[in-house]
């Protein structure tokens, strides 16, 4: 392992440079943070194949359900205003679904809601369609479509977007904001992110990267059976640029953001005073839940809970049409890290287990 700062630094560039010379993926975005600084940033290779547009620090790239996190920690602000309560029933603040009483909303984020999960490849549309597409009408389309709860709530751990989306309607039924509107005022703002580098819609069109899906891949021979293909574009340099779109729930995974942005989440996840929550309601973000025999379940109401070579973190991995990410927290070293690439395939879990010990090695 390098023995200093300066040499470590210029390792992990090696091995990143060394993944876009590999074609791993067009373009790539890697951030680490501490609560008070940037420890390392780097950011390369394209973000337009065929215009040969590097892929920069503010360029932009779907996050998808790495947004998740940022709706945990929207419904938590709520929380603690007094606003929603983690054990009230789903239907105390948004009453237009099939579930009955027995969702609550600790259900609803820490993936236990028993709610039914389909593949939501189909629950996109294209951006120019964005004016004219009614959220409200479609989550209810997928509500008749999806009534019947798979197990109890509470009992385990079940992966749904659909409880992320209804948590969604909640933060407008209770704020009388858009979750849109919501994330702007509440959570970038609160942050000092630049506009331009996150919200629910592309927020600079010429500094967003275009998404891909290698030509040479298994999601590429079956893309037909699965996505429209009014989603597809043209063959760029061995990839197929998968045209922007937005998902038809902002909450379950529509935030469109930078790497540095997304730092800046992660920074207030470990500083004295965070700017989001307080301290005692952070302590519930990151409050590992149980099942109905008291086992300990793999969430927090809104982080997954995982593991490296023993060290601990908690996580969120977001990926779809064109762009893959991964963010995680490691509260005992002090540090966060994110990686955005515009690779559907691309391995970020692999990519940030290689790396992050690099810097969990030097606190």
């Amino acid at each position: 392992m390098p023995a200093s700062a300066q040499e470590w630094h210029h390792s992990v560039r090696e091995y990143v440079e060394r993944e876009l010379a590999s074609n791993e993926t067009p373009g790539i975005q890697y951030v680490v943070v501490s609560a008070d600084s940037v420890l390392f940033s780097y950011a390369g290779g394209f973000a337009d194949l065929a215009a040969r547009e590097p892929l920069r620090e503010n360029t932009t790239m779907m996050i998808y359900s790495m947004t998740k996190t940022i709706t945990a920690a929207a419904v938590l602000q709520l929380v603690e205003q007094g606003l929603v309560g983690l054990d009230d029933p789903l239907s105390a603040h948004f009453a237009d679904h099939p579930y009955g009483e027995k969702v609550t909303i600790r259900h609803l984020l820490s993936q236990t809601s028993g709610i039914a999960n389909p593949i939501p490849l189909q629950w996109v549309h294209l951006v120019e369609e964005h004016p004219r597409f009614d959220e409200r009408a479609t989550l209810q389309e997928v509500l008749r479509d999806n009534a019947e709860l798979d197990f109890e709530p509470g009992e385990k751990y079940g992966y749904s977007n659909i409880s992320y989306w209804l948590l969604g309607r909640v933060i407008e039924k209770v704020s009388g904001k858009s979750v849109e509107e919501f994330f702007r005022q509440n959570i970038f703002r609160r942050l000092g992110v630049s506009p331009d580098e996150a919200d629910c819609v592309i927020p600079s069109p010429s500094h967003h990267a275009k998404g891909y899906l290698r030509k040479w891949s298994f999601l590429n021979v079956v893309k037909s059976f699965l996505i429209d293909e009014k989603f597809v574009g043209e063959y760029e340099d061995g990839w197929l640029h998968i045209r922007n779109h937005y998902l038809n729930g902002p909450s379950f995974g529509g935030v469109v953001a930078s790497a540095r942005a997304v730092g800046a989440f992660l920074q207030d996840q470990l500083r004295e005073d965070p700017r989001l929550l307080s301290k005692q309601t952070r302590a519930k973000f990151f409050e590992q839940q149980r099942g109905r025999d008291g086992s300990l379940l793999g969430m927090t109401p809104g982080w997954h809970v995982g593991e490296n070579n023993g060290r601990g973190y908690y996580f969120k991995e977001g990926g779809g049409g064109g762009f893959h990410a991964e963010m995680r927290v490691y509260p005992p070293k002090g540090i966060a890290t994110v990686v955005l690439a515009n690779n559907t395939s691309f391995d970020v879990k692999a990519f940030l287990n290689t790396l992050d010990p690099e810097f969990l090695a030097h606190r």
